[in-house]
């Protein structure tokens, strides 16, 4: 049961980590954000950088494609958000319970008992019914104004996650890497990924920003990005972050290299994060229809009890 233990303190912190995210972004730009608690995460994690050079080099390629996804799922989901209704990103985001178990039937050739079953509907449905709004009224939007590439790029981004999490479960079950060295090679290629995205964004866009003539003779520039690095660092959210980023992976590391631990049965469990978000979106951010949220947490966690215990 130690491992039932790690996953939900990973999904109670998860929900803490997109509190903290939501504050950091109040002072600082994604850009900013990501790079800044990635790098300070690389930092926390630098004492398990003894040994972990002699690692085996397939087992490293591993780690860096497990990085590349996470990589490129945070910059798909921050970029695309924005652009789609909420109650297709519910749809959207709920397939990274179904990405997941998929991955975990076909990939680690894990079976689905009826306690899985069920839970895999309760959590579902509760994940459906979070993101309905039973007071608002259902209004027709035409669907030709939300640009496909953005749906496209959110749910290649849930897919992505569920790509890592099948990831942690095989380098731990099947490579002599230790939770400790993969956390540090994780977040060093991911540091290394978020540098070069950095510096490739300023220059693109500091491209963009030179003078050019138009036909009326006028000279018009586009505004360079800026990446504010002092104001990042005294942001105190970011460093927040990083610390229960790096707590959160090191529980999820743990629990799946215990050989009795299931990917489906850790993605339901997962879903626990729920709770934080609709609780500090009650007393911090002053949110309403708390007990709508509260209801479908409910059954969020009867499916998560249900998949634990017949498991």
């Amino acid at each position: 049961m130690t491992w039932v233990l790690l996953v939900l303190a990973y999904g109670l912190i998860k929900g803490m980590r997109e509190v903290l995210k939501k504050k950091a972004l109040e002072k600082n730009t994604t850009l900013e954000v990501l790079f800044l608690y990635t790098f300070l995460s690389f930092i926390f994690v630098l004492p398990e950088a003894v040994g972990a050079f002699h690692e085996d080099f397939s087992t490293l390629i591993v780690v860096a494609f497990k990085s590349l996804a996470i990589f490129l799922a945070w910059i798909f989901s921050f970029n695309s958000i924005r652009f789609i209704p909420i109650s297709l990103y519910g749809i959207l985001d709920l397939s990274r319970v179904l990405f997941a178990t998929l991955f975990g039937v076909l990939v680690m050739k894990e079976t689905l008992g009826t306690g899985q079953l069920l839970g895999l509907f309760l959590v579902a449905l509760g994940l459906l019914l979070l993101k309905a709004d039973p007071h608002k009224k259902i209004e027709k939007k035409d669907d030709k104004n939300i640009p496909a590439i953005h749906v496209f790029l959110l749910f290649l981004s849930c897919m992505l996650n569920s790509v890592s999490g099948i990831l942690d479960k095989v380098l731990m079950t099947y490579t002599p890497i230790s939770d400790g060295h993969l956390q540090f090679w994780y977040m060093l290629f991911l540091v290394i990924y978020y540098s070069l995205y950095v510096v490739f964004t300023l220059v693109i866009s500091k491209h963009r920003a030179r003078p050019r003539k138009t036909s009326s003779t006028e000279a018009t520039a586009e505004k360079a990005t800026v990446f504010h690095l002092k104001s990042a660092l005294k942001n105190y959210w970011i460093w927040l972050l990083a610390i229960l980023f790096v707590i959160a992976d090191r529980c999820l590391f743990i629990a799946n290299a215990d050989p009795d631990s299931k990917v489906t049965v850790m993605t339901l469990i997962k879903q626990s994060c729920c709770f934080i978000t609709i609780l500090a979106g009650k007393f911090i951010f002053h949110e309403k229809k708390i007990l709508h949220k509260l209801i479908c947490a409910c059954v969020i966690v009867a499916g998560i009890v249900v998949s634990v215990l017949f498991r």
